[in-house]
């Protein structure tokens, strides 16, 4: 069980993919406590577990073997409205390629995870638009995707992840569809962040890496260095 402290702890998880060509294993036997308030980088070459190791702690995936506490909570005990409940109120997602909802406003993108959550409008709105501000973009709240650059997307992205002001937030390569001026401003709008909300990142980028307080590497689906 994880300590008080701690915020995200995983236990001997393994993770297995059948497929028609036989099993792959994604992770294999992986341990890690993440305290409150560490941003944490992932690192690895491609295929090493990265992902799969954020979609397990998002609750997005199950593990097959082991366990995964968030706040002490273990995620495979849990129904899955509960689960669900616990990722919209508790995990932030920043995903490479936004996933915004394209015939929405910069602002009803912001909107929409504290509707799901029963956050009256009135507030809702108002939160959003406050977000929008703190991320760069309150001249953008009614713009749509479509007309916005690939930076001011993330930066809708990253004001969406905080909507419900969860304690974690989970960010896949999030700076791998940006340009290096786009990057460079996300990564200093996260280590900003850093201290108020548990940050944890699957990451190519250097940057990121050198703002980061700690940097876990995976090969072939097993930490090979913590650092």
């Amino acid at each position: 069980m994880a300590e008080d402290s701690t915020i995200i702890s995983v236990r001997g998880v393994r993770r297995i993919f059948r497929t028609q060509a036989g099993d792959v294993s994604a992770l294999d036997g992986v341990d890690l406590d993440v305290p409150r308030g560490q941003f944490v980088s992932v690192m690895g070459p491609s295929g090493s577990g990265k992902t799969t190791l954020l979609n397990l702690i998002g609750g997005l995936d199950a593990p097959t073997e082991g366990e995964v506490h968030i706040e002490g909570r273990r995620l495979e005990t849990l129904s899955p409205r509960d689960r669900a409940h616990l990722r919209c109120m508790k995990i932030g997602f920043i995903f490479q390629t936004f996933n915004l909802c394209p015939a929405m406003t910069a602002a009803e993108n912001v909107l929409l995870p504290m509707i799901l959550a029963g956050r009256p409008l009135r507030d809702a709105r108002e939160r959003a638009l406050m977000l929008l501000g703190r991320v760069g973009l309150a001249d953008r709240p009614t713009h749509r995707p479509s007309q916005l650059s690939g930076g001011q997307q993330q930066r809708v992205a990253v004001a969406r992840a905080l909507a419900n002001d969860p304690p974690i937030l989970l960010a896949d390569e999030p700076t791998g569809n940006l340009d290096l001026a786009s990057g460079e401003s996300l990564v200093a709008l996260l280590r900003d962040l850093g201290g108020q909300i548990t940050i944890l990142t699957a990451t190519h980028d250097p940057k990121m890496l050198e703002a980061s307080d700690r940097v876990v590497c995976l090969e072939a689906g097993r930490i090979r260095q913590d650092r």
